[in-house]
């Protein structure tokens, strides 16, 4: 048995795959006559049926603006669209529905969290991100910086892509205001160790932001034992829609919180003299919601929770193994970012290959990669690289695929030898 089988036996055992790629129907096709290997998941996941069937449902039998309506149609629609509130606040472990707020996604809720928070900071302030932020957690928090003379402070990582320890505990000080950082790093897979730091953070009176984009795929967080102020994630990186994310933040917190938008929902009275704004959640979820994507997710997270969670994050880290395996069969594949607690995302480059090229022709051989600077301009600047070519697993994939993904490397490079 050669040591591919026994991998992908010994994957079989503890996660039935194919089963699983069966739920998936967009992992059914041929691109340029080639199987698809989707290695893209880090930018959007695939969906399974049950969502598919779950917005369709929505749309054939329930559509009907929410909380509104003195219809059948307004309750059966209203009671999904909370009921999906409901199973997210669950899946994140918060007190309240009353904390789960729909967005667009990751970027929106950081928005809304940087506009909230612009009254509380004055110059001089500080806001501390890390090096490895998406840019949605960095230019946010600029904005507000220039409108209130606070400053953005980046933490330093370190040559292996991890965070720089000594560099967080000397920029924490008396003027630091907000910490926003990233839960996983969506260009190199690098999970921060965010609990000790956001318990560092509290003894100073810090606030924190997590961007869980790119955690909430892999494991589950619980947003009570973190002790974060607001955690923020997009729906289509966890196998739901596109449209809509989430915004958990503390209601205490949420209440003090300005409007960040005007209209619809989250007004409970208006005159001409005088405006007053609705209760939690409402307060900050203006005019008619994504309501078939709400349902949308809810049904992602309740295809999650019918999985053996463990299984699955095993399965991915034996993705992660063997691609790292495999790396000494491509002379001149080097690695970007090698923390020792990672997702399953590789980002590498190829001496003599610029990365679109990799994308453009492992396309050609039905392989979905990455290529640029993943919203990480800061990041490649410090790897003092234009961008990588990235990998990123996701439970559906194989071991086969992994072994698909570097013969077609190989493939590669003998085309430039």
């Amino acid at each position: 048995m050669t040591d591919l089988s026994m991998a992908n036996n010994t994957q079989s055992m503890v996660f039935d795959v194919q089963a699983i790629r069966r739920d998936f129907p967009i992992l059914n096709q041929e691109i340029n006559g080639k199987p698809l290997v989707y290695l893209d998941n880090g930018a959007s996941a695939q969906k399974p049926q049950s969502v598919l069937d779950a917005m369709d449902r929505y749309y054939r039998e329930m559509h009907s603006n929410v909380h509104r309506g003195a219809h059948t149609l307004g309750d059966r629609a209203t009671a999904a669209f909370e009921g999906a509130r409901e199973t997210v606040r669950q899946f994140l472990n918060a007190s309240s529905t009353r904390e789960i707020i729909w967005t667009r996604g990751t970027t929106e809720a950081i928005n809304l969290v940087a506009n909230g928070l612009a009254p509380r900071l004055k110059a001089g302030d500080e806001i501390l991100v890390s090096h490895m932020e998406h840019h949605a957690n960095i230019v946010p928090w600029q904005m507000v910086a220039e409108r209130t003379g606070a400053r953005v402070v980046p933490i330093q990582v370190t040559p292996q892509g991890e965070l720089d320890l000594d560099s967080f505990n000397s920029l924490l000080n008396e003027r630091t205001r907000v910490l926003a950082i990233t839960h996983v790093s969506n260009a190199l897979g690098t999970v921060n160790p965010i609990a000790p730091l956001i318990e560092q953070a509290k003894k100073q009176g810090v606030l924190t932001l997590v961007d869980g984009a790119q955690a909430v795929p892999h494991f589950q967080p619980d947003v009570q034992a973190l002790g974060c102020d607001f955690y923020a994630f997009s729906s289509h990186k966890l196998f739901g829609p596109t449209g809509i994310g989430v915004l958990y933040g503390r209601a205490e917190l949420l209440e003090e919180m300005p409007p960040y938008q005007g209209g619809g929902e989250m007004i409970e009275r208006v005159s001409f003299e005088r405006t007053t704004w609705n209760v939690l959640p409402y307060k900050f979820e203006a005019g008619t919601p994504a309501i078939a994507e709400a349902v949308g997710l809810g049904a992602a997270i309740d295809y999650l929770n019918s999985l053996n969670r463990k299984a699955m994050e095993a399965a991915e880290d034996a993705l992660l193994r063997r691609a790292n395996e495999l790396v000494e069969t491509v002379p001149g594949m080097e690695i970007i970012g090698t923390a020792a607690k990672k997702v399953p995302v590789m980002s590498f480059k190829i001496a003599g290959l610029h990365p679109s090229d990799i994308g453009t022709l492992l396309d050609q051989q039905g392989i979905a990669i990455r290529t640029g600077h993943h919203c990480a301009m800061p990041l490649m600047d410090f790897y003092g690289v234009p961008g990588t070519a990235r990998a990123s697993f996701a439970f559906y994939n194989t071991l086969e695929e992994v072994e698909k993904l570097f013969t077609g490397l190989q493939k590669i490079q003998r085309l430039f030898a």
